[in-house]
């Protein structure tokens, strides 16, 4: 039966019975419908109005916004479910005051970006086929240019791999190279030097959480954390010193028995520290319900990945973590994951966040969890502060660092205990990191010079690694 035949609208005569007309009318909605008659009815929300968590930043004369929509929000602009198919939309506007052309590197936001057709496709049975190329078209039209021209406002989609909980976006807008080379030539044509030909590169980074009412750092409120007290602004030498004496590791909530030990500092702004962590790998954490335990325990059953799964409480300064996070693996038995308390006092006008890392190597039962299973942490506590250290000091994170005392010391023969009895040794300091809101390289990295941390191997060896280090013949 021809397309034509299929959409043919009966004439329904005159004394024909009203169960016949409507099991006739139910046919031909019921032909219609298999048949792709029907009409895919797209009602676009209104961006950036129906939006929700849009993050601003400028940079010079260029004002960037950013905004990841959920599942929800894709279905309805997009007219089809982008998140099953494992797709996600991050709305961008690009306001460009400067005067140059700029180019829009969108690998640096995610190297596998969907391109819009590819996406039709991988949507193409959701689309009536009579629709598909008007709603192919749409998409294309969503997409935003790649070039950001001279004071125009540029707004439009990138479509990327779902990531859940929430991702990092880094911005990188670079001035157009044609436009840039016929200014260079010009001023080197010019009697007077043209200081104004220098290439224009734009970079920003947004932290954008995703949130579903289950994650952490949803709740975290840190203008009212300490309520009206008037926090100290401490100096570099105070700043040590406060480190120094805070107690060595979290507790349990009655504050009587030792976790974990706090052998972590970050300074900066909540805003800095999720931009940092989040942009150096680490991802959000939902909080411990009847929903996420039944996941944990599912995942840990089958041995399998939930790359958000809660960190269990520990206590410090009263309450349990403010927030913690993570890097995932694809067994949830595996798993870098830290906690965060934002501490009473400040430096240099910045807030002061003291934490807990360690290394998940594996699972075991305990009564002691809410979630009945706890992860057994690696022993070597120092190898995964380090590593801490050094995804923050690849991204260009890090202003200043340094190590001060006050976290437990112990040997690899005479180990400490965490609340789960799992073994661990370390040189028994804390890693202290002052973030830096844009890029540092190595060189322009400076070091409190305050401890001399230990070589993080060194602590689990014997005398037998001696053999592995050996002068130069």
């Amino acid at each position: 039966m021809t397309q034509n035949l299929r959409c043919l609208i009966f004439k329904i005569r005159d004394g024909i019975a009203f169960g016949r007309v409507l099991a006739m009318s139910m046919m031909i909605v019921a032909v219609a419908t298999l048949s792709g008659c029907t009409t895919l009815v797209i009602e676009p929300l209104e961006i950036p109005d129906d939006l929700t968590g849009v993050q601003t930043k400028k940079v010079g004369d260029v004002a960037i916004s950013v905004a990841i929509l959920t599942d929800e929000q894709a279905q309805a602009h997009f007219g089809a479910d982008l998140g099953a198919s494992g797709v996600q939309a991050l709305w961008i506007s690009v306001r460009n005051g400067s005067p140059y052309n700029l180019w829009f590197i969108r690998n640096t936001i995610d190297p596998d970006f969907y391109s819009t057709d590819e996406v039709a496709l991988l949507l193409k049975k959701q689309i009536p086929d009579r629709d598909f190329e008007r709603v192919r078209q749409y998409y294309r039209d969503e997409s935003i240019r790649v070039l950001m021209k001279s004071g125009m406002i540029t707004e439009g989609f990138v479509l990327l791999p779902k990531a859940v909980g929430g991702r990092y976006i880094d911005i990188r807008l670079a001035q157009d190279a044609y436009q840039a080379d016929i200014q260079r030539q010009a001023a080197l044509n010019a009697t007077v030097p043209n200081r104004a030909n220098s290439y224009l590169e734009v970079r920003s980074g947004f932290a954008l959480p995703l949130p579903d009412g289950e994650f952490d750092y949803e709740r975290l409120d840190t203008e009212n954390t300490y309520g009206d007290l008037v926090l100290p602004n401490l100096d570099t030498q105070e700043l040590r010193t406060a480190l120094e004496e805070l107690p060595c590791c979290g507790t349990d909530a009655d504050g009587e028995d030792n976790g974990d030990p706090l052998n972590i500092v970050l300074v900066g702004e909540a805003t800095d520290v999720l931009n940092s962590l989040s942009r150096s790998g680490w991802s959000f954490t939902h909080r411990i319900t009847l929903e996420s335990i039944r996941r944990v325990v599912g995942a840990a059953i089958s041995d399998t990945s939930y790359p958000v799964a809660p960190v269990s409480s520990l206590y410090t300064f009263g309450r349990k973590q403010d927030f913690a996070l993570q890097r995932a693996r694809e067994l949830i038995s595996q798993r870098n994951h830290m906690r965060l308390w934002l501490a009473p006092f400040l430096h240099e006008g910045r807030q002061v966040w003291v934490g807990q890392v360690s290394r998940d190597i594996g699972i075991k039962l305990t009564l002691q969890s809410p979630t009945v299973t706890t992860h057994i942490i690696d022993p070597e506590v120092d190898l995964t502060r380090e590593y801490l250290f050094h995804s923050l000091l690849a991204e260009g994170f890090v202003d200043r660092f340094g190590f001060v005392k006050g976290a437990p010391t112990a040997t690899r023969s005479e180990p400490a205990y965490n609340l789960t009895s799992d073994p661990y040794f370390s040189d028994g300091l804390r890693l202290v990191v002052i973030l830096s809101p844009n890029p540092v390289p190595y060189d322009k990295v400076n070091n409190l010079l305050w401890e001399q941390s230990m070589p993080p191997t060194i602590e689990g060896q014997t005398e037998a690694a001696e053999k592995n280090v050996r002068p130069i013949d």
